[in-house]
């Protein structure tokens, strides 16, 4: 060690805290105030805390020479690295540090990993190989809006409907409850594994989408629980479940990308949900069906709107996607064409719901409450192909092409 001239360089003094005890963050922060050339003296009495430097120093990049000052006492002088640290040096970040909704990248790059938007991630972090990494494939301008009015909209099956509600139904019509209940279960079971499916596959750079997609999967997961307590309410078991029916939910399955799986189940079949569960709300026979099908229908539609806000902006930036949804419904409809469709048996049930009892009147009047739910799942998917730019005749013929099982 040579002798050190008195200096006004900056001095911390770590005493006997070792660098693995905490000091380092204190020469850490000490030279992030410095500008890159500048130089910091350290002094320290803690066992070996000069070798421990000198290793930090060269793995950082920072030069380092020992002295004495004018008493004897040893002491380091750090000057710190002309560039950025030297583990820090090939970093990249993940995005601009400042991007928000709008200015997520086009694409997301396998290096930013699990890093947050606008992060500085490290040189040789691991590549991770989300198939969902590009805007266009999964994005809506509403995505972070929704998700904050789902995170409000959370609601607890325990306290939001009134189980022990009285009430007593004729043998008939509870077993319609049942069989109504029964149907959406199954339903909502393909509504909760089809987003889940892709769940896992969205790169994180697209926050507002994940957060979003994972709050509808614990929405379908919440419905098929009430739907569930609900049929078993009265100690019936479930009641039928047909081919056709599940042959209508495996296609959901068979989608070939996120955006189709989206159209046919959100924009299509959730959207014509909405109509059964607010059908079902009308002509609930007891209070806790209408309490579910209200709150779950609030759910859906929120479905729903991610579902048209993230086709729009798809067909904003890729315009002839629109093809592949259409053919998307007309290769479903070749599909299912030898498929019985909607049972019998839910269809005798919404109809006695609608009637409330097994009268002629009453099942005429039910018989057409039903035809005019059908009327009205139609010209709402009609209408929402229409704002999704198909021509009036065409997204006609395509709201017609619908599977027969409303999902």
């Amino acid at each position: 060690m040579v002798p050190m001239a008195a200096s006004c360089l900056p001095t911390i003094d770590i005493e006997t805290l070792a660098l693995d005890q905490g000091a380092l963050l204190l020469i850490r922060h000490a030279l992030a105030q410095l500008s890159p050339g500048g130089s910091l003296l350290v002094r320290g009495a803690a066992p070996a805390w000069d070798i421990h430097l000198a290793a930090w120093c060269r793995q950082q990049g920072h030069a380092l020479r020992f002295e004495t000052d004018a008493s004897g006492t040893p002491t380091a002088c750090v000057t710190r690295a002309a560039s950025a640290e030297g583990r820090w040096r090939a970093a990249q970040p993940a995005a601009a540090p400042d991007a928000g909704v709008a200015e997520a990248a086009a694409e997301a790059s396998p290096g930013w990993g699990l890093a947050a938007r606008g992060a500085t991630v490290e040189a040789g972090s691991p590549r991770f190989e989300f198939a969902l990494r590009r805007k266009h494939e999964l994005w809506a301008a509403t995505a972070g809006e929704l998700y904050r009015q789902a995170a409000a909209a959370q609601w607890d099956p325990e306290t939001a409907i009134a189980w022990d509600s009285a009430f007593e139904l004729p043998g008939v019509v509870e077993a319609a409850v049942v069989q109504v209940m029964t149907y959406l279960i199954e339903n909502e079971n393909a509504a909760l594994l089809v987003p889940a499916r892709h769940l896992g596959q969205i790169h994180p750079h697209y926050r507002e989408v994940l957060q979003l997609l994972a709050l509808q999967c614990a929405d379908e997961a919440r419905h098929v629980e009430v739907f569930t307590r609900r049929a078993l309410l009265r100690g019936h078991g479930p009641a039928l479940s047909t081919a056709g029916g599940q042959a209508s939910l495996h296609t959901l399955f068979d989608a070939p990308d996120f955006s189709i799986a989206t159209f046919l189940l959100a924009v299509l079949g959730e959207g014509s949900f909405v109509n059964l569960l607010n059908f079902l709300h009308e002509h609930a026979p007891d209070p806790v069906t209408r309490q579910i099908a209200r709150l779950a229908a609030r759910d859906e539609a929120r479905h729903v709107a991610f579902g048209m806000a993230h086709l729009e902006y798809r067909l904003s930036v890729q315009p002839d996607y629109q093809a592949r949804l259409r053919n998307a419904i007309e290769q479903r409809y070749d599909a299912l064409a030898a498929t019985a469709g909607l049972n019998e048996e839910v269809f005798d049930a919404l109809v006695l719901l609608a009637a409330g009892e097994l009268t002629l009147s009453a099942v005429a009047r039910g018989h057409a409450a039903v035809g005019q739910l059908q009327r009205e799942m139609a010209s709402g998917r009609r209408a929402r192909l229409a704002r999704l730019g198909f021509e009036p005749a065409e997204a006609q013929r395509l709201a017609d092409l619908h599977t027969r099982n409303f999902m």
